[in-house]
């Protein structure tokens, strides 16, 4: 009994559905666990620059010798470097061309909205895809249990003596369906919670960030004979 009833034999003479159910749940874990471990470091790597570009921002350097370091670097910018490239290329333009103050600040907090929207849609990608794993998993795996059951008292129906020796082994089978399904939903949802924080937070800092800059900007235009600095 112990041999009909070890995992491995329930899964591989489930019906074909659960079988369908159970593969299907599997690489949604697999896909999930994938996208946390890849959104952890990327998430990880975009605080630390957050941080690492604020202070050498605030250190005193010269907003033009900054810019000039972050255009030689030769990876791919982004964060909050990349929010600090937009709006000042953005400032050089609209000053070389003696454009009035107000109108540089708004093309300036224009350019750097848009490089924040780009910045917020890179963190929060694939993240709506752990919350579809997170939400659908659970029904996914209580279908394969229903269908799972449903078949075995279908079974039941057929014989003229019926024990529980023989539709456990079916009702089993099913009940590993719905513990698949939320082994792929719970870690999905708690991870696409955290992450969710941590990309509000860092939303929060770049926005800041650009506030911040476009004032500094906005001095710096209205007292043209000081340098930029």
């Amino acid at each position: 009994m112990e041999a009909e009833m070890s995992l491995f034999s329930l899964v591989t003479r489930a019906s074909f559905l659960v079988q369908a159910v159970m593969l299907i749940l599997l690489s949604a874990s697999i896909l999930s666990w994938v996208i946390i471990v890849l959104k952890y470091k990327v998430l990880k790597l975009a605080r630390e620059e957050a941080v690492r570009f604020e202070d050498q921002f605030w250190s005193g350097i010269n907003l033009s010798d900054l810019y000039q370091q972050v255009k030689r670097k030769n990876e791919e910018r982004r964060g909050i470097a990349r929010i600090f490239e937009a709006g000042f290329a953005e400032y050089v333009r609209t000053h070389k061309n003696k454009t009035n103050p107000d109108m540089m600040l708004a093309s300036v907090q224009r350019s750097m909205k848009v490089a924040v929207a780009r910045e917020e849609d890179s963190l929060n990608s694939h993240l709506s895809l752990l919350a579809t794993i997170g939400s659908i998993s659970p029904y996914i795996g209580l279908f394969g249990t229903v269908w799972g059951i449903m078949r075995s008292f279908i079974a039941l129906g057929a014989v003229e003596h019926a024990s529980l020796a023989m539709v456990a082994p079916g009702i089993a089978e099913a009940l590993i369906a719905t513990a698949m399904g939320l082994f792929a939903a719970i870690p999905a949802v708690i991870a696409y919670n955290r992450y969710a924080e941590s990309v509000d937070r860092l939303s929060g800092t770049y926005e800041n960030f650009a506030e911040e800059f476009a004032t500094i900007l906005q001095r710096q235009s209205n007292a043209p004979e000081e340098k930029t600095s």
